[in-house]
């Protein structure tokens, strides 16, 4: 009868609490790279799958995904009934709901990860109706295929996944790709620039799913034990080594490593080591670190050529880097690490492969297919005079950022201006910026190699 482990438990759920911290910092990342009028819009994406799709879970998505097992491709569905303070054979040291629960964290996140692939475009209502039956329609039967005891892992082909390289990331990169194209670009891409409003936040979100990312990957070995401590040492060398791959590359290609480079590239590290992490050593989980760092640089610079809007870099990171990741697992694994996995082989990377396969071709087609049925129901896409007002404005009518009236209502900080209010205030801004460029001219006080650059600041005002 197995026996439950309290330190195992408790190590259980503060992996889950630390996966579900990974949403906000998702929201802060996908926000700051936004511009300033879709920060509200992107965020939301993120933070409303904490709720819808934990409820679809808890209805469905955990029975289709760990629930008794038919035919290797599904499990029935029986809400949370049957996770309670029992083990389950997936966890048999942890009660079922500790299981239920740290898996339900995965289940909110990896829908959230598409959202960055059509930011700035997508209508709410439509956006939460995609999110759920997505996670029920996709996610679900994936995770069931590859952890569950479907046809992709150890009861079928044997594919290794330890934490979500397939699962997670690979059909999260499928879902966007198909999604950019089914909505379309941007208005204006790529001739207009796209400039995140806010790259500290972009380091803040980075830096918490960096964070996060323990729960998520040394959580996975459901228990306090070496395996996790395993996992916990490799998920941090894998970011890493993109880190650094990726600010290599930047700086020969572009002659600068950036912030967000570093952001990036760290995410992309997260996203390889992922379905490794529990199955490699140390130098190799650095290996596949920085391979990802480098060959994630570069597919995210082919979307220009390719001619897809993938607004944040969805499918560069996540189905690239998971693909990287789920590869270079078949080549890497090792029994030393962990029992229950393999040793790399040529017969495994094939295994991996087909997984990979399997899990695109399903999660791009029925991303497809929900898309369809959700744009018949409800229009998907914003309008362009909605594009251009900004979704925070059009879908939830707040914004972001305020700021102080420079004007003889000066220090009163509205809660919201119209578009005459804006266009007066702009008006105020620009006489007074005018005057002192005037007043300075006429004392003298510039000479004329700086008056240049004054007058082209005035005239971009």
């Amino acid at each position: 009868m197995p026996t439950i482990d309290t330190g195992d438990t408790a190590w259980v759920l503060a992996s889950a609490a630390l996966v579900m911290f990974m949403t906000p910092g998702l929201a802060l990342f996908y926000g700051g790279l936004v511009r300033s009028k879709n920060v509200l819009g992107t965020v939301m994406e993120s933070f409303v799958a904490l709720g819808v799709v934990a409820v679809v879970w808890f209805v469905a998505g955990y029975g289709i995904a760990f629930g008794r097992d038919v035919g290797l491709v599904l499990g029935m569905p029986a809400g949370l009934g049957g996770a309670g303070a029992d083990p389950v054979a997936f966890a048999p040291t942890i009660p079922g709901s500790a299981f239920a629960a740290f898996q339900m964290m995965f289940a909110v996140i990896t829908p959230a990860l598409i959202a960055g692939a059509f930011a700035e475009r997508m209508r709410f209502g439509a956006y939460v109706m995609f999110i759920a039956l997505w996670s029920l329609l996709v996610y679900s039967p994936i995770a069931h295929w590859v952890w569950g005891g479907g046809f992709l892992g150890a009861n079928g082909i044997g594919a290794l996944d330890f934490a979500g390289g397939t699962v997670v990331h690979i059909s999260a990169g499928a879902a966007a790709l198909a999604a950019v194209l089914f909505i379309g670009k941007r208005t204006g891409y790529p001739r207009r620039a796209y400039i995140p409003h806010n790259v500290p936040l972009v380091l803040l979100g980075a830096g918490i799913l960096w964070f996060g990312w323990f729960g998520f990957n040394a959580g996975s070995a459901l228990g306090a034990n070496a395996l996790a401590a395993s996992a916990f040492v490799t998920t941090h060398l894998g970011a890493a080594g993109a880190l650094i791959g990726w600010l290599t590359a930047e700086r020969i290609r572009h002659g600068k490593a950036t912030t967000v480079g570093a952001a990036t590239g760290a995410v992309a590290g997260l996203v390889a080591i992922t379905p490794a992490a529990g199955f490699v050593e140390p130098l190799p989980a650095l290996l596949i670190g920085m391979a990802a760092g480098v060959v994630c640089f570069f597919a995210v610079g082919l979307k220009g050529r390719l001619g897809y809007d993938d607004s944040l870099d969805v499918v560069g990171v996540h189905l690239v880097g998971g693909v990287t990741g789920a590869l270079l697992t078949g080549v890497f694994a090792t029994l030393a690490v962990n029992p229950a996995g393999a040793d790399g082989s040529l017969a495994q990377v094939g295994r991996q492969a087909i997984a990979v396969g399997v899990t695109f071709g399903f999660s791009f087609v029925a991303t497809l297919a929900i898309l369809k049925v959700v744009d018949l129901v409800m229009r998907i896409r914003v309008t362009p005079e909605e594009e251009e007002e900004g979704l925070d404005v059009s879908e939830h009518g707040e914004v972001a950022y305020t700021l102080r009236e420079r004007s003889p209502r000066r220090g009163r900080i509205p809660a919201e201006m119209t578009e005459a209010e804006l266009q007066v205030l702009r008006e105020e801004l620009v006489l007074e910026a005018a005057a002192r460029v005037m007043a300075e001219v006429r004392a003298g006080d510039l000479i004329e190699a700086e008056a240049k650059p004054v007058r082209r600041v005035y005239r971009q005002a």
